[in-house]
């Protein structure tokens, strides 16, 4: 006889998934192939996501962490979506190599806001995460120096500076939005003339992500993310979950990762994805709890998300 299985309420976070920045990034490697075939060099995982990475591979992306190990074969290098130190299309020039920069729209607007600040002889301190790829390459596009990252109130205590009244900030793109602006409050409140950016450097996705697991963490027993382990947003969505009301939060790369026993206690689910992690793999999720639960969806969407970037020249139609 077959026991009943347990119902389980899937809240359902929207937005979620892919960004605008991360699908013309993976448009970007996927039409280079088509048009140029394969192999086409990709410089760091486009995207923090390996079941994309895997995919790519599977069709011809070749993956290397530096420029230095590309054959001189005429094939295109695409620069990842996280952007590059401007040393990286230097070296790529000087080797006269085909390059295509993937870069995300919104992290390029932060380049260009830390460059204007440089050039206007402000110190430029970045809020960020040390050793993430975008930060590397937002500090990567200034002379040594010229750029002081900070992670916490604690930092901004510590910061030694050159002239406090000539000082600008920068964010990295995939922060909590909650724990920079009490970073920024920190900065304000001990530089009182520090510039900030025209626009709120956190970028729409991470900002619409974050707010719709705020939306559902307080009728939810648990929340899965469905991201990777080095994905700055899908880290912050997890802990965005626990901030507001959610005190199981876990994140998960792919179905096969989930502990069925964790849920044992749980009756209503949150779930989502960080902006790297394609719908497929909530599908996948989805199907996966159904497998041992009476599963009912309800999706919670707080705003619809149009944003589009245009392909650059070399891959466009």
């Amino acid at each position: 006889m077959m026991m009943n299985k347990k119902e389980l309420m899937i809240l359902l976070s929207a937005p979620r998934g892919f960004c605008a920045g991360v699908d013309r990034a993976i448009q970007i490697v996927e039409r280079a192939l088509e048009k140029y075939g394969a192999p086409v060099y990709v410089r760091h995982e486009i995207v923090h996501n390996k079941f994309v990475v895997d995919n790519l591979r599977a069709k011809g992306a070749v993956f290397v962490e530096e420029l230095d190990e590309i054959p001189d074969d005429g094939q295109p290098v695409i620069f990842s979506a996280h952007g590059v130190p401007k040393k990286v299309p230097a070296e790529a020039t000087q080797r006269d190599m085909f390059f295509i920069d993937a870069t995300c729209p919104l992290v390029s607007k932060v380049h260009r806001e830390a460059e204007r600040h440089h050039k206007n002889g402000r110190q430029v301190i970045l809020i960020g995460h040390a050793g993430h790829p975008e930060v590397i390459g937002t500090m990567g596009q200034l002379p040594d120096g010229a750029v002081i990252l900070v992670e916490t109130t604690d930092d901004v205590a510590a910061l030694a500076v050159t002239d406090p009244d000539n000082l600008a900030y920068c964010t990295q793109t995939t922060l909590s939005v909650d724990d920079t602006a009490t970073v920024v409050a920190a900065l304000q409140a001990r530089f009182s003339s520090i510039e900030g950016p025209h626009k709120e450097d956190i970028c729409y996705a991470t900002t619409n992500r974050q707010e719709a697991v705020k939306a559902i963490a307080g009728r939810a027993d648990a929340l899965l993310v469905i991201g990777a382990p080095n994905s700055s947003n899908s880290n912050r969505l997890v802990e965005v979950g626990k901030a507001y009301g959610c005190g199981k939060a876990m994140l998960v790369q792919r179905a096969k990762e989930i502990d069925f026993r964790w849920l044992d206690d749980v009756r209503t689910l949150g779930l989502t994805a960080g902006a790297s992690a394609p719908e497929v793999l909530v599908d996948e999720v989805i199907q996966a709890l159904r497998t041992q639960f009476d599963v009912k969806v309800e999706e919670m969407s707080i705003r619809e998300e149009n944003v589009v970037f245009k392909l650059p020249r070399p891959v466009a139609v």
